[in-house]
């Protein structure tokens, strides 16, 4: 190791390698054991179909078999939150004999409803 060389020891006790290193972020090059901590940290997470407005009065007339129409059509990308933030943008599926969804599309900066 020449003088100066002193720079790639710390990248290497960093766990950091050049191509890792980013002027944006000093601290984007993460493992997964950084983030361990996290890991068990419940969150609530929805799939919204859709959305609809109704008044008491509709909502209390509704039965069984009711149908109600909501704001979005047939295939369309059905909204993903996550403690209700906005985080993606996915498709319904089924997963043997229940429903799952299926991530299209991940939303940075996600909005609150």
């Amino acid at each position: 190791m020449a003088d100066g060389g002193g720079e790639d020891l710390e990248l290497k006790d960093l766990g950091q390698t050049p191509d890792m290193m980013d002027d944006e972020d000093p601290n984007a090059a993460r493992t997964a054991a950084d983030l361990q901590a996290v890991f068990d940290i419940p969150v609530h997470v929805s799939a919204v179909l859709g959305k609809a407005n109704m008044q008491v009065s509709q909502l209390l007339k509704l039965g069984r078999g009711a149908v109600v129409e909501l704001d979005r059509k047939v295939g369309e990308a059905i909204d993903i939150y996550v403690n209700n933030r906005l985080v993606a943008r996915g498709e319904v599926v089924v997963v043997e004999d229940r429903l799952g969804v299926t991530m299209t599309e991940i939303i940075k900066g996600g909005r609150s409803s």
